[in-house]
């Protein structure tokens, strides 16, 4: 059974940045293979990650949803919907040499996500025996939280900026495990992009507030705001960058 990591918080405070680096991290441990999962819709964990993603669960299931009103269906003759699904699900599954990642996408056009949360949930739970460690970049919210999709949770990290309401919006998501029952060994919060790698009293006083124990927190970084701006995958960073430097301490303390 694979050690489900969940990496969760509001959205635009650098969780996915921290999402790749620590997924890198664990890669460079050897405790691969890892299983990267990118649950956001407006997913972007392959370009922290370098990788070129060709097919997402999304993807797929629009594909096959459009098979039925076209002339010429892509589904082989003599082969079922739910075979060639799979199939191509299998081709949703981007292999690289210590990770392999998978990409839940969206739908096209209006409409529930419902149906990719399912798909993602699904297989998630086929993956979850072929691999030590899942690590899950959640959507910005608390919809696969709350929905069920992560098949368990053994360690919650709780992304934050250096801002009260990015605190209060970690809190309830901290709340939200709780009140789901999902019982993950560790919570823990990490605040990123912290002035000098400093917390002020007001940030402090609302960690302590909402009830959230503090595992590190990672300073602001010009280079890391430069390999994002110019599309350079920022677990390619330096390994002396002041981000990596104190990620890869706040992960150590978590005994993965």
């Amino acid at each position: 059974m694979a050690h489900v990591i969940a990496v969760a918080g509001k959205g635009g405070v650098g969780k996915t940045t921290l999402c790749g680096m620590l997924i890198q991290y664990l890669c460079e441990q050897g405790k691969g293979p890892i299983l990267a999962v990118d649950a956001d819709a407006n997913s972007n964990l392959n370009e922290v990650l370098g990788v070129e993603v060709e097919t997402t669960l999304g993807d797929v299931r629009e594909e096959i949803a459009q098979a039925e009103l076209v002339k010429e269906s892509p589904i082989p003759k003599g082969m079922s919907k739910a075979d060639y699904a799979e199939m191509r699900f299998e081709d949703a599954l981007t292999e690289e040499d210590d990770f392999d990642l998978l990409v839940m996408g969206r739908t096209q056009g209006k409409g529930c996500y419902c149906y990719v949360n399912g798909l993602l949930q699904a297989q998630l739970a086929k993956y979850q025996n072929h691999y030590p460690y899942i690590v899950v970049d959640n959507e910005a919210g608390m919809e696969h939280i709350s929905r069920g999709v992560l098949p368990s949770m053994q360690t919650a990290i709780l992304v934050s900026d250096c801002s009260r309401r990015g605190i209060q919006a970690v809190g309830r998501i901290a709340k939200l495990i709780d009140e789901c029952n999902m019982h993950p060994e560790t919570v823990g919060l990490i605040v990123n992009r912290a002035p000098k790698g400093e917390l002020n009293d007001g940030i402090k006083e609302e960690i302590e507030k909402q009830g959230l124990h503090l595992l590190g927190v990672v300073p602001q970084d010009e280079t890391v705001y430069e390999y994002d701006c110019e599309g350079c995958p920022t677990a390619a960073l330096p390994e002396d960058n002041p981000v990596k430097v104190a990620l890869k301490e706040i992960v150590k303390k978590l005994n993965l």
